[in-house]
């Protein structure tokens, strides 16, 4: 049976590299000299700090564009953490790089599949979603599908079998 998974999954490469390229342009920048902005990456975990709620807005900025540079999708990252107050007048923000399909999307992705009357399978395999169907046809709708439905996560299909 053809088949092919859904994944979202991150090029950490790519992603190391934009920080490291805007660490660099906030040490250049004028607006930023003297400042505690920065920007740090450990394992799939970006922490932002600076001294001010609108300096964490600039240094995101700076970030997306990098990212975006980089043919990295912006929506890898989650921004729904609240920005952190830490001694003084300095705050960070701790952001966290998605990576593996959370079992909410999962369960849109399957749903999605079966009202679509189309004829292919949706199991949820950790963090991947396998879809099986009889014909390849059945599975590039579905791929196309899944992009159209799942528009707030930047999904990619791997292991394309026939």
């Amino acid at each position: 049976m053809p088949s092919f998974d859904t994944v979202l999954d991150p090029n950490l490469v790519e992603v190391k590299n934009a920080v490291d390229q805007t660490a660099k342009e906030i040490g250049t920048r004028f607006d930023f000299k003297g400042s505690s902005a920065k920007v740090e990456l450990k394992e799939k975990e970006l922490t932002v700090w600076a001294d001010s709620d609108f300096q964490i807005g600039q240094v995101m900025d700076i970030l997306i564009a990098k990212l975006t540079k980089r043919s990295v999708d912006a929506r890898f990252i989650d921004r729904s953490a609240k920005i952190e107050k830490i001694g003084g007048d300095k705050v960070k923000q701790v952001l966290v790089v998605k990576s593996g399909i959370d079992s909410d999307t999962a369960k849109k992705i399957q749903t999605a599949l079966k009202q679509s009357k189309l004829k292919v399978q949706a199991s949820i395999q950790g963090d991947t979603v396998r879809v099986t169907g009889a014909k390849r046809d059945d599975l590039q709708a579905a791929m196309a599908l899944i992009r159209k439905d799942i528009a707030d996560a930047p999904l990619s299909f791997d292991n394309f079998r026939d």
